[in-house]
């Protein structure tokens, strides 16, 4: 065997070990990434975001913690998810690290739940009467009725749509309170309508996410598709965000 073809069985070994053991800690993970071809990431942050599995801006990549227990196929897809270069590679690796069985502990879920504010009750009902109208209006009676609630948690989103969980959770669409006031309720209602196109992509076993199918839907209910692309997964959502366009996310049911 040649010099050159020993060194690269010692570096496919090396590797291999490597993985056999798994990361522990999101440098760790970074390192396992880069070892599979990633560039360009110099800080990897792990989250418990139960709703964007992978993100990234820039320099810094956030990746869901059960991510650490992950083959090397999925990761190999959080590589191709950062550095694809067309939409076609790039949704392929979307489906296979949203194919990943990322189980959020009940406990994690819970406290994380947000209580509704009594002075948002009546906004609620608002935002309820306004579902029931633009189902029966828009989308032909055949979205579900599911539960609406007012976050004072969310900043950067304006809205977000999370699908059931496996834990037993219901969908719910969630709209922030921020946004509500900063750009008043029409606004808000053009992002529940927005969620709502993601609803019926979920209940139509069609990919969360802002793509054509997304887009065509939203020309025919009368709402711009502005929103960014999200990557999310199992107990996932598709949120509207104010972006600048070089993000991108991975939802957990995307």
């Amino acid at each position: 065997m040649s010099p050159h073809g020993q060194r690269a069985r010692e570096i496919a070994l090396q590797l291999r070990l490597e993985f056999d053991t798994p990361p522990h800690t999101g440098g760790d993970l970074l390192k396992r990434l880069e070892a599979l071809g990633l560039r360009g990431i110099t800080r990897l942050q792990l989250t418990r975001n139960r709703a964007v599995m992978v993100s990234f801006n820039g320099s810094e990549l956030r990746v869901h913690v059960a991510y650490l227990r992950a083959p090397p196929k999925v990761l190999q897809a959080i590589v191709v998810f950062v550095l694809g270069r067309t939409r076609a590679d790039r949704r392929l690796a979307q489906r296979a690290i949203l194919s990943f069985d990322v189980d959020t502990p009940r406990r994690l879920i819970e406290r994380r739940r947000e209580r509704p504010h009594p002075d948002d009750l009546p906004l609620i009902r608002e935002l309820r009467l306004w579902h029931h109208e633009y189902n029966h209006r828009l989308f032909g009676g055949r979205l579900k009725n599911v539960p609406i609630r007012i976050s004072g948690r969310m900043h950067s989103r304006l809205g977000q749509y999370t699908v059931a969980s496996r834990e037993g959770d219901a969908a719910e669409i969630a709209i922030s309170r921020a946004h509500i006031r900063r750009h008043g309720w029409a606004e808000a209602l053009h992002t529940l309508l927005h969620e709502m196109v993601h609803q019926w992509q979920a209940e139509t076993h069609l990919p969360i996410d802002h793509g054509p199918a997304f887009r065509a839907k939203a020309a025919v209910v009368g709402i711009a598709p502005y929103a960014r692309r999200e990557l999310r997964a199992g107990s996932a959502s598709s949120g509207t965000r104010e972006t600048d366009g070089k993000e991108r996310f991975a939802r957990g049911a995307m």
